[in-house]
């Protein structure tokens, strides 16, 4: 793959026109609002809609966007805001989120700028930026920049973000991109993180595991001290976080290999038990949602959904449709509600080597009508090789 067809999150969606009301049967449309664009971030703010960037693309070039537009919901009216101080560069895909104390917050996020002709290089942003009200000035803003404490995040874009009941903001998976000149390469993340506004600090989500109470103890075995990392999977010797490999196979035969790392369960610190040892834990299912990009999330009655997103495996994009439910009162493990199904997987793929194929698959074939079954054999061959992970 090449960086240039590169935008956030993989994937530019839809182009966004200022909205249209109807109202007493007469069809009005709002003026002076953002251009086209997707990739922008929009949040409700008392009774306005305050929208941050994003970017459009054309097939000759595309431009990326840091401009601050509020969007009135009682006269149905957009204006432009200029807050003042540093804000965020140019950028899409970031979080936002709004904060109890009426601030909006923008994280992270992904952009990119050419180097050369044809070449261009993505950055996916790290930096934090509270965006508020100044105090008795109506409708004017300003930018700080900020530095939260604790366990942040990695970079990364196409994470996923929703807002708790306690008006946290939480943020799972996406991928941290590796680009070189003429390629790109992700690591697709399944992590969880929790960003408190009031104490303005990161922590990293820890899942308890499933209660064990009931389970009889195993006397008489000689365990070793176990690190956090290992007591879910409750294997011998492993002193890292678990990492479970799953094999998708496709309608076609194709299979992709899904690799999952799993953050350690438990808070840190808490000794292993007897009960933690036992086969039964060692051999149950492991669940969660394996690593992705551009998943949704949704919060409802304390229980954190999550839907769908996209991995990549070599030149193949696959779309997920599995959902997960957190309960975040408790925090003790993902449920899966509707569970990946082999047979449902999408992926897009490069349709130039599909087309490449197919004309050297009807030049080896044309030759003589009698070599065609062993020809079609030797090609059909090959395209297993090319396609299996």
């Amino acid at each position: 793959m090449t960086c240039t067809p590169i935008t956030s999150g993989r994937t530019p969606g839809p182009e966004w026109t200022s909205p249209t009301h109807l109202q007493d049967a007469v069809r009005t449309r709002a003026s002076g609002g953002p251009s086209g664009r997707s990739g922008h971030r929009m949040v409700a703010w008392k009774r306005q809609l305050v929208l941050f960037g994003g970017f459009h693309e054309s097939t000759r070039d595309y431009i990326y966007y840091n401009d601050v537009y509020s969007f009135n919901l009682d006269t149905f009216t957009w204006s432009r805001l200029s807050p003042s101080g540093a804000g965020p560069t140019p950028r899409s895909g970031c979080q936002m989120s709004v904060t109890p104390q009426g601030s909006i917050v923008v994280y992270g996020g992904y952009s990119k700028q050419r180097v050369k002709k044809d070449v261009d290089r993505g950055t996916q942003h790290s930096d934090m930026f509270l965006l508020q009200p100044e105090d008795g000035r109506e409708g004017k803003w300003v930018w700080t920049r900020i530095n939260p404490a604790g366990a942040k995040p990695t970079p990364r874009s196409g994470f996923a973000v929703a807002v708790t009941p306690n008006h946290q903001t939480l943020l799972f998976g996406g991928v941290c991109d590796r680009e070189e000149e003429e390629s790109l390469e992700g690591d697709f993340l399944n992590d969880l993180h929790f960003y408190d506004a009031a104490k303005n600090r990161w922590f990293a989500a820890q899942l308890k595991g499933p209660k064990s109470e009931k389970r009889k103890r195993r006397r008489g075995k000689t365990t070793e001290p176990e690190s956090a990392d290992k007591q879910e999977c409750g294997g011998a010797g492993a002193q890292g976080p678990l990492e479970v490999v799953r094999e998708v196979v496709t309608e076609d035969g194709t299979v992709v290999t899904i690799r999952q790392t799993l953050a350690a369960p438990g808070s840190a610190g808490r000794p292993p038990s007897d009960e933690e040892d036992s086969p039964d834990n060692a051999s149950g299912p492991v669940v969660g949602p394996s690593p992705r990009s551009n998943a949704m999330l949704a919060v409802k009655h304390g229980r954190l959904y999550l839907y769908g997103g996209m991995f990549e495996a070599g030149d193949r994009q696959v779309t997920l449709g599995d959902l997960y439910c957190l309960d975040l009162h408790k925090m003790q493990e993902w449920t899966a509600l509707v569970e990946m199904d082999p047979g449902a997987q999408e992926w897009l793929e490069d349709t130039d080597s599909e087309e490449d194929s197919s004309e050297g698959e009807s030049a080896e074939g044309g030759d003589e009508d009698e070599d065609s079954g062993e020809s079609g054999a030797e090609a059909g061959g090959a395209l297993s090789g090319d396609t299996c992970l």
